[in-house]
C-alpha cells in the first residue's frame, strides 16, 4: 500500500512539473507586434478588434502571444489592440471622446518672434543734470530771491545777493592804481585786476567795477542752468564760508527711470535699446527713451536686475516718484512657434501632447526658448507642421488612462534610478524572475500583490525557502521588470 501511494505521489509530481514547464514556456514566449501582426493575427471575438499581443499592465515590457494568467501576479493578461497606441507610449481617443473633452490642436509653424520685456519703474532725477552753486568767499547773505525747494528757475535767474567784505580791499587797490598816471601804471593795473580774479570775483563783477569806477562789494549769484532747486542751504542774514554749498539745481528736461527686470530676462536687455513708457496720469501717451545702463546689482529678495532708462520729459510733466509701465523692445528672431497654452510644465520637464491623427496622441518632451505674444519658441522636440493639443491636453491623462501606458508626466525618470525598499515574502523563482509577495507601495501606487523581480547582480541569498521574510531594495526601469538591488533575510520560512 505504501509502495502504491509513493508511486502515485512521484507520478503526480512529475505531471505538475511538466505542466508548469509547458505553461512557463508558453507564457514566457515574447513576440514583437510586427511579427505577431504578420504571422499570426488574432481577432477578439467580442469586439472584433485585431490583437497585437497580451501583457501585464504592471510589467509592460513583457509581451505574450496568447491570453492567460500573468506569471508575475494574480491577474489575467490584458490584450493590446492594433488600433490602440499603448505600445508606442501614446493614447487613443475616440471621436466621441474627442468632442466631449473639447480637444483642439494647433500646428507648429516657423515664424518671427519679437520678445518684449515689460517691467515697472519709478521716475528719478537725472543725476547728469545736477549743478551745484557754492560760495567762493566768506560773506553775508543780504537778499534771497528763491525761498523754497523744488522751485523752478531759468538759466541766469538771480538766486541770492551776497556781501563779500574781502573784495572791498582788492577793488579799492585796483581803482587807486587806475587813477595813477605815469610810466609803469599799466602793469600795476593788470596786477591789481589779477588779484581781484584770485580773490574769486567773477569777470562780470570786475567789468562792472571798471565801468562804474566804484567799489562793488555785493555780488548776485545766478543760476548756471535751468532746473528745480533740489537743495536750498541758505537764508537771509546767514554767514557763508568759502566752499559752502548754497544751492543744488537739477534739470528736468530728461529723467531717469530705474526698473527691476527678472534676472531670467537679462539676455533680452542691451544698452541703447529703445524703451516706451506709460504713465497713469497721462493715459494714451507714450514717453520714449533708451536703456542708459544695466546696473551690476541684483536684488537678492526678488531676484531682479536693476536697469536705468533715460526718458525725454517734454514740458517737465514726469516728476520724480511717478510710477511708469515700461516696454523694452528687442530684435526679432526666426523660430518654430506653437501656442503657449499647449505646454504642460512639470517643473523639470516641458511636455506637449502630439496629435498623430485618427484620435491618437502621445506626450513629447520639448525644449523651449523665448516667449512673446502668446507664442513660444520650440528649440527641439517638434518639427514644422506637426499638430499639438492646445485645449484638453490635461484631460487626456485621466480620460485615456495615460498613467497606465507612459511614465507620469510630472514624475520624469521616477522609475529610472530611484531605489525603493519594502518588506516581502519569498514565493519562488520563475525562470530568471524572483516571485515576491509584498504589501502596498504607495509611492509607486502599487497595491499588495505577488509579482516578479529580476535577480540582483550578486545573486540571491543561499537556501532561500518559500515563505521566508525578506527586506528588499529595488529599482523600476522603464519598460521592464523591477530590478532587485539588495535582498536581506529577516525571518524564517517553511
Amino acid at each position: 500500500m505504501k509502495r502504491t501511494t509513493l508511486h502515485a505521489i512521484v507520478i503526480g509530481t512529475a505531471f505538475v512539473a511538466v505542466a508548469a514547464g509547458a505553461y512557463r514556456l508558453g507564457g514566457r514566449h515574447n513576440v514583437s507586434p510586427a511579427t505577431d501582426a504578420a504571422t499570426s493575427p488574432q481577432v477578439d471575438a467580442t469586439s472584433g478588434r485585431r490583437v497585437l499581443y497580451w501583457h501585464d499592465p504592471m510589467v509592460p515590457g513583457q509581451k505574450f502571444d496568447k491570453p492567460g494568467k500573468s506569471p508575475f501576479m494574480d491577474m489575467p493578461l490584458v490584450p493590446v489592440y492594433a488600433d490602440a497606441a499603448a505600445d508606442t507610449g501614446g493614447v487613443s481617443v475616440s471621436p466621441r471622446q474627442t468632442q466631449s473633452l473639447g480637444l483642439r490642436t494647433a500646428s507648429a509653424t516657423p515664424g518671427r518672434l519679437t520678445p518684449q520685456v515689460e517691467a515697472g519703474g519709478s521716475v528719478a532725477w537725472n543725476e547728469r543734470g545736477l549743478a551745484v552753486v557754492q560760495a567762493r568767499n566768506t560773506g553775508f547773505v543780504e537778499r534771497l530771491f528763491v525761498r523754497a525747494t523744488l522751485d523752478h528757475v531759468e538759466k541766469g535767474q538771480a538766486l541770492a545777493e551776497i556781501y563779500v567784505p574781502d573784495w572791498v580791499a582788492a577793488q579799492e587797490e585796483f581803482l587807486a592804481v587806475r587813477r595813477m598816471q605815469g610810466e609803469g601804471t599799466v602793469a600795476l593795473v593788470d596786477a591789481a585786476r589779477t588779484r581781484m580774479r584770485q580773490a574769486g570775483m567773477p569777470e562780470a563783477l570786475i567789468a562792472e567795477v571798471e565801468r562804474k569806477g566804484a567799489v562793488q562789494a555785493r555780488v548776485t549769484i545766478s543760476a548756471p542752468q535751468a532746473g528745480s532747486v533740489v537743495e536750498l542751504a541758505v537764508r537771509e542774514g546767514m554767514t557763508v564760508a568759502p566752499g559752502a554749498t548754497l544751492f543744488r539745481l537739477n534739470a528736468l528736461d530728461s529723467v531717469w527711470v530705474v526698473a527691476e527686470v527678472p534676472e531670467a530676462q537679462a539676455a533680452l536687455l542691451r544698452p541703447g535699446a529703445p524703451v516706451s513708457a506709460l504713465a497713469a496720469g497721462f493715459p494714451g501717451e507714450r514717453f520714449g527713451g533708451r536703456v542708459q545702463a544695466i546696473l551690476p546689482e541684483v536684488e537678492a529678495a526678488t531676484r531682479t536686475l536693476r536697469v536705468r532708462i533715460e526718458l525725454a520729459n517734454p514740458g517737465r510733466r514726469l516728476a520724480p516718484g511717478m510710477y511708469l509701465r515700461l516696454a523694452f523692445d528687442s530684435a526679432a528672431r526666426e523660430a518654430l512657434l506653437i501656442p503657449q497654452e499647449a505646454l504642460i510644465r512639470t517643473g523639470r520637464r516641458v511636455v506637449v501632447m502630439l496629435a498623430e491623427g485618427e484620435g491618437r496622441y502621445r506626450p513629447v518632451d520639448v525644449a523651449t526658448g523665448l516667449e512673446a505674444d502668446g507664442q513660444v519658441e520650440i528649440r527641439s522636440g517638434l518639427a514644422a507642421g506637426q499638430q499639438v493639443v492646445v485645449s484638453g491636453q490635461f484631460l487626456l491623462d485621466s480620460e485615456a488612462s495615460l498613467r497606465a501606458v507612459t511614465p507620469r508626466l510630472d514624475e520624469p525618470g521616477k522609475t529610472a534610478g530611484k531605489e525603493y525598499q519594502v518588506e516581502a515574502v519569498f514565493e519562488s523563482v520563475l525562470d530568471d524572475l524572483v516571485m515576491l509577495s509584498h504589501p502596498p507601495v504607495p509611492e509607486l501606487k502599487w497595491g499588495a500583490m505577488t509579482m516578479g523581480f529580476r535577480q540582483p547582480a550578486g545573486g540571491l541569498p543561499k537556501d532561500l525557502k518559500a515563505g521566508q521574510k525578506l527586506r528588499v531594495a529595488f529599482t523600476v526601469p522603464e519598460g521592464g521588470e523591477p530590478q532587485l538591488t539588495q535582498v536581506t533575510v529577516t525571518g524564517g520560512g517553511q
